[in-house]
């Protein structure tokens, strides 16, 4: 099989293994590495993945695709995810979505032409005290409001 996976996944993967029962309890790790290296997970690194686990590439996907912290598909470089849950949704997510919508040109699900941005729905962040909440690549943005997340979009545009 050719390899997609850099050094870089092989040396952090054989650092992880002594501290796991097994290999099988490396997968999600393993998932975060290799979404660091594409910034999303293609079908060959998922291959790999289960070729290192020694598991069926099925097995990969399945857990690829029932967390929402993996990306299936190409993501812009600020992914952009409201919660979307009841508590959010009392405190105005929807009006956020629908701001963000519009603001960067896209739907929910999809990603601005020019790589920029990708906006998607979270299920839960886990922030229902301080609802609404936004996940923007790696960080938490709670208490969001219209202007906040305007503030942040037109940050992100000038840092391209």
């Amino acid at each position: 099989m050719e390899k997609h996976l850099s050094d870089k996944f092989y040396v952090a993967m054989k650092k992880l293994e002594p501290r796991y029962p097994n290999k099988k309890a490396l997968i999600l790790p393993a998932l975060h590495q290799a979404q660091e290296e594409f910034g999303w997970l293609p079908k060959e690194a998922l291959e790999e993945v289960a070729e290192y686990i020694g598991v069926h590439p099925a097995q990969i996907r399945e857990v690829a695709s029932f967390y929402t912290m993996y990306n299936l598909k190409p993501v812009g470089k600020n992914h952009l995810k409201i919660c979307t849950n009841v508590a959010c949704c009392l405190r105005g997510a929807d009006e956020l979505m629908n701001f963000a919508e519009k603001k960067l040109g896209i739907k929910c699900g999809e990603s601005t032409s020019d790589g920029l941005f990708s906006l998607s729905e979270e299920e839960c962040l886990g922030a229902c005290t301080t609802a609404p909440a936004m996940m923007a690549n790696d960080d938490y943005i709670e208490e969001l409001d219209v202007n906040k997340l305007n503030e942040y979009i037109e940050k992100m545009k000038v840092l391209k």
